[in-house]
């Protein structure tokens, strides 16, 4: 599904007013608008003690186009599962926001505008199941233009999770851009490096402007 044209954000993302910290501003709302506009100045909702809070951080975690590491191990590992995309995303959701996972952030306010965001065409998922179709894994983020804003990931099976990267490379081709907010090392052992914050600001600046991947057109 193709996204539903949007109208302009009444909120200004102004970068070069943004503090040298990872959380640059505070407030404004979840409108599908205002969410767009925000990952298109390189920021991204998330909600701390009850307050709506925007994060860009000075030291962002990106998957370089072509750079996904995949093992062997990983890939004996993905053959037992099937990968499919935008089956599921208030499940993949639902996972993700798991109030027992550690860190859980996704609150009923942002559960509803991401799932918003996808029925209009912006928001997509990436599902792993297993041999029975049951779902054990999965991702979810935005799309906007050639860059792929992930947001979340989760996993009930070794590896599922991986997988689901593997499967969301493969829908948005190699020569994208995706952006996974901080790095971990469960990250960079596929791949994942760091940018300085000005770098991958002054990167999305064409990266939003490209057409989307075909499956999303």
């Amino acid at each position: 599904m193709s996204p539903v044209p949007l109208p302009p954000s009444p909120w200004d993302f102004d970068p070069e007013a943004w503090p040298e910290d990872d959380c640059v501003a505070a407030g404004a709302d979840l409108e599908p608008s205002t969410v767009v506009a925000a990952y298109r100045t390189g920021a991204f909702p998330m909600p701390h003690d009850g307050e709506l809070l925007w994060w860009s951080p000075v030291r962002r975690g990106v998957l370089e186009p072509g750079a996904l590491k995949v093992s062997r191990s990983l890939g004996k590992s993905a053959r037992h599962f099937t990968v499919t995309v935008d089956e599921a995303f208030e499940d993949v959701i639902d996972a993700c926001a798991d109030p027992s996972r550690p860190g859980a952030w996704i609150d009923a306010d942002v559960r509803e505008a991401y799932v918003l965001l996808h029925r209009l065409g912006w928001a997509h998922s990436v599902e792993t199941r297993d041999a029975d179709g049951t779902l054990v894994g999965g991702l979810y983020g935005l799309a906007v233009g050639g860059l792929f804003a992930g947001e979340s990931m989760f996993h009930t099976a070794r590896d599922a999770s991986k997988v689901a990267l593997m499967g969301l490379v493969d829908v948005v081709g190699p020569d994208r851009l995706i952006d996974v907010q901080w790095s971990t090392p469960h990250l960079a052992g596929l791949g994942v490096t760091e940018w300085p914050r000005e770098r991958y600001l002054a990167e999305i600046r064409d990266r939003t402007q490209e057409p989307l991947p075909a499956r999303w057109l």
